[in-house]
């Protein structure tokens, strides 16, 4: 839906003028204007008339939703085999996934001073939520 009334403001912006400039042209009757108030109101016509050109249509508001999730996942006293074992499963439940669905990233580091596994994940919310319940099935199974 197109804008059909601008203020002073408004126009300086759309016509990159100061908004003096903008209060001037209506003053000297190069720019139709309503007074309301204190304030100019100037119709789209007046502002295509004074420049000769359509106003071009504004960008359309984006109205797909995009949810991500980021998450850490950090077990610790993992022995580096069963480490091994979660982050090759997950990377491969990763690359296994259809590839319409979005990006999705699997990041893998083992510390074995610590024994800890960390995992980073980063990917729409449906394919993450079955990366952390994989991840929670391996250690469980470990158990």
């Amino acid at each position: 839906m197109s804008q059909d009334f601008y203020t002073a403001e408004q126009v300086a912006d759309l016509l990159d003028l100061h908004v003096r400039t903008v209060r001037a042209y209506v003053r000297d009757g190069r720019l139709k204007a309503t007074r309301i108030g204190k304030q100019y109101r100037i119709a789209r016509e007046a502002i295509e008339a004074l420049t000769g050109h359509p106003l071009s249509a504004p960008e359309p508001v984006r109205r797909h939703r995009h949810v991500e999730v980021s998450s850490i996942v950090e077990i610790d006293a993992i022995a580096p085999e069963a480490a091994m074992r979660i982050a090759n499963g997950v990377v491969a439940a990763a690359n296994g996934r259809d590839p319409g669905e979005g990006p999705l990233r699997v990041d893998t580091l083992y510390s074995p001073e610590r024994a800890r596994l960390k995992l980073i994940l980063t990917g729409p919310l449906a394919d993450t939520t079955r990366l952390l319940q994989l991840v929670n099935t391996y250690l469980e199974g470990a158990s």
